[in-house]
Formats: C-alpha cells, sequence, structure tokens
C-alpha cells in the first residue's frame, strides 16, 4: 500500500513534488528561466476524482497536543470550522466537472491520538500504517468516504520523511492517498525559517494546511485530477503568497479563469 521510499537517505527525485509543500526560500523567489519561457501555468482535468464536499478529519498525533499545544490544537479546528464554508472553498467552483461539484466542505471529527506515538523521525509508510490500523480498528476513529480527508498534524520535535526527503529540509506538507481509497495531508510542526516563512506557527500552519487542502480538493490522487506538467498543483503554482481570511492565514491559489493567483 505503500507508495514513499523506505529510507531518508534516498536520492531527492525521489520526492513526489506534485504533492509536497516546498520549503520557503526567499532567494528562489524569483525564477531563473522568466515565466513567459516556462508556459503560462494552466490547470488540465486528467479525469480522476475530486473532492465535491470535503469532509475533514483533524487527527492531532502525539501527547503534545492534549498538553502544550491544546490551545493550538482548538485554532486548528476553528480554522477548518471557517475555511470550510469561506470564499477560498468558492473559488475553487471553477474546477468542477459534470461528475464532480465542488461545493462547500465541513469538519466532521477530531482525534487526539496518543498512542502508538509517532517516533523522532517518522515516515510516511507509518502514517499510512496508523491511519489504516486506527480506522479498522477504533470505533472512535471516523471512517472514510468518498470526501474523507485526514490531516494529520506532528508535534514539536517529530520529522518527517516522505518519498526519501525530511520535512525542514525539503517540504512542510504534503498530501498523499493509500490505494486512492484513504486520502490525507501531513503537516509538520514548523520548526525552521523555511517552514515558518516569516510567520507565527500558527499562520504558518494555517498557510501549508490551506495550500494542501486546495489541492486535494482539486487533485486528490496526485497527478489525476487537475494538474500542470510543468508547474504541478493549484497550490504549487502560489505556494508563499498569502492573504488574510476571516482572520486567519491562507495561501493564494491559481485560478485558470483569472490566470493568476487569487
Amino acid at each position: 500500500m505503500d507508495n514513499a521510499v523506505d529510507t531518508e537517505f534516498a536520492h531527492p527525485h525521489h520526492l513526489d513534488a506534485m504533492r509536497v509543500h516546498a520549503l520557503h526560500r526567499p532567494e528562489e523567489a524569483k525564477p531563473k528561466v522568466p515565466l513567459g519561457q516556462m508556459g503560462t501555468p494552466h490547470l488540465t482535468y486528467r479525469g480522476g476524482r475530486l473532492l465535491s464536499d470535503v469532509e475533514v478529519v483533524t487527527v492531532f498525533w502525539g501527547a503534545a497536543w492534549t498538553g502544550a499545544q491544546k490551545a493550538l490544537a482548538g485554532q486548528l479546528n476553528g480554522f477548518f470550522d471557517y475555511v470550510l464554508t469561506s470564499p477560498l472553498i468558492d473559488q475553487l467552483a471553477e474546477y468542477s466537472t459534470s461528475k464532480y461539484r465542488i461545493g462547500h466542505g465541513k469538519r466532521v471529527g477530531s482525534v487526539n491520538l496518543t498512542s502508538p506515538a509517532p517516533m523522532a523521525t517518522t515516515h510516511d509508510h507509518a502514517i499510512q500504517r496508523m491511519l489504516e490500523q486506527e480506522i479498522a480498528s477504533n470505533p472512535a476513529f471516523p471512517k472514510p468516504n468518498a470526501n474523507t480527508l485526514y490531516f494529520v498534524y506532528a508535534p514539536p520535535g517529530v520529522r518527517i520523511v516522505q518519498g526519501g526527503a525530511a520535512s525542514c529540509q525539503a517540504f512542510c506538507g504534503y498530501h498523499n492517498d493509500i490505494g486512492g481509497q484513504i486520502l490525507y495531508a501531513v503537516i509538520p510542526y514548523p520548526t525552521c525559517a523555511g517552514c515558518l516563512g516569516g510567520l507565527t506557527v500558527k499562520d504558518a500552519l494555517t498557510s501549508v494546511s490551506s495550500h494542501e487542502l486546495c489541492e486535494a480538493i482539486t487533485d486528490p490522487v496526485p497527478g489525476q485530477g487537475w494538474y500542470d506538467n510543468a508547474h504541478g498543483e493549484i497550490g504549487d503554482i502560489c505556494a508563499w503568497r498569502t492573504k488574510q481570511l476571516g482572520g486567519y492565514v491562507v495561501q493564494l491559489e491559481w485560478s485558470n479563469r483569472a490566470n493568476r493567483c487569487l
């Protein structure tokens, strides 16, 4: 079931760039190749599933979320309660298809998971195994349907490895799937400048979460929904460009219709 590379020492090209939120690197903000030469971004639909009315389950993994980070966990739940019926979701409607109408979503659950605890270095395959086991054996863990999206938040001090690369080294978050059936996003706790991007911890978390949320709605199984071969997913094109929405920091997302980040 695992499609990640099972070693943190793998070559970086194994990192699946179409599903990760890359580090903030101000020195790289100006592309070396002019945008016109790279081609104007344009997402095309690859025929796969979309999330019509996303149902988010937040999974706060580790004891810190019931202790020192308890208030922050509550703020993140409040963020989803707002953002899932906000203008950020409204702007995704342009990517609706005859089969999938993208509309408002809702947060349908929140889980504090302290056992098993995440390892100091936790691989993506361990996250997949945790989700599969909790879904199968924990009656209190919300079960997936066609619109379910699990958001797994790691506690401070946990390094996430996916595709041979690590959080705060190559990425700040990503979304993935298990066999095309279980959809999830992973948001490491931001402790480095590259994942804070000059923001507070809370604002960095809501920014990265909004990036992965919009990508998972429009491209839930990476590369099978709305995608651009040169530029990636809807959030990749506008990475680290943010705005305030309802008191929260969210990332701008690419609009084919407006031909810009909105």
